[in-house]
């Protein structure tokens, strides 16, 4: 691993661009031999001075589980990041455009737990077990680091490219629905730019929730009661510009929508 001294500098690099809206080099230009574990470190560092300022952890994202995002990073295996209080936005809100470096909205299922889960064998049906509901969700890329290039490595230690979430459209028990044929149609100024079904995250959207719960288990940690997880886009990341309108229509599970300003 790369020395803690090395590690704690690149976190507080990164607290400093999330602060200024930069974008920084890549941490793998400057650091080749940094590793996935490395960039977890970097990423905890980070949490915890979010923490220690007084930020209220209340979820996790899971990034690039579909063939979709995959393709389109180039990165080929999934990460995870944390989600704040700051971060939420409800149905039909404005965001505000400057608090990120860059934006780009990605089409997810959120799943919020009634039960905590843990690993290392933590299955699908362990998922639909403890979960409350599932939510329609956008996801707000946003990056801190240059986009040419980049690995994993650099996009788990930016948080996997998190910047914050607007919840919408109607809370469903996970028994209620085949989450795998949950469709959606995300559309940008009244055009449609993106369409996705729900299998397309690991052939079930809980699936990525279950990869989450093992692969913290290998990080000395697990999923908590009450938190909030975004399974993965199946679609493609669209970017926004300022003054943009989103709206994502994901039919009998209503719809979520939000602009930028």
């Amino acid at each position: 691993m790369l020395p803690e001294q090395t590690l704690a500098a690149l976190a507080a690099e990164l607290e400093r661009a999330h602060t200024d809206r930069a974008v920084l080099p890549r941490i793998t230009a400057r650091h080749p031999e940094a590793t996935v574990e490395d960039s977890y470190a970097i990423q905890g560092l980070w949490r915890d001075q979010r923490i220690a300022a007084g930020r209220r952890l209340v979820g996790r994202k899971i990034g690039l589980t579909s063939k979709a995002m995959q393709a389109a990073t180039g990165i080929s295996e999934p990460d995870y990041g944390v989600m704040f209080d700051d971060t939420v936005w409800e149905n039909g809100a404005v965001v505000p455009f400057d608090v990120f470096s860059n934006v780009r909205v990605e089409v997810e299922l959120a799943f919020l737990l009634k039960s905590p889960l843990e690993g290392p064998h933590c299955t699908i049906f362990d998922v639909l077990r403890a979960t409350e509901y599932v939510v329609p969700a956008l996801e707000i890329l946003n990056s801190h680091l240059e986009l040419e290039g980049r690995t994993i490595v650099d996009t788990i230690a930016d948080n996997a490219a998190y910047g914050g979430l607007v919840l919408g459209g109607t809370p469903v028990a996970p028994e209620a629905v085949d989450l795998r044929w949950i469709s959606a149609l995300l559309y940008r100024n009244e055009t449609i730019e993106e369409t996705g079904v729900a299998a397309g995250v690991l052939n079930h959207p809980a699936t990525g929730v279950a990869w989450l719960a093992n692969k913290l288990h290998q990080h000395g940690t697990a999923l908590s009661a009450g938190e909030l997880i975004l399974a993965g886009s199946f679609t493609r990341p669209l970017w926004v510009s300022r003054g943009d309108s989103v709206l994502c229509d994901y039919g009998t599970m209503g719809t979520v929508s939000c602009s930028f300003r």
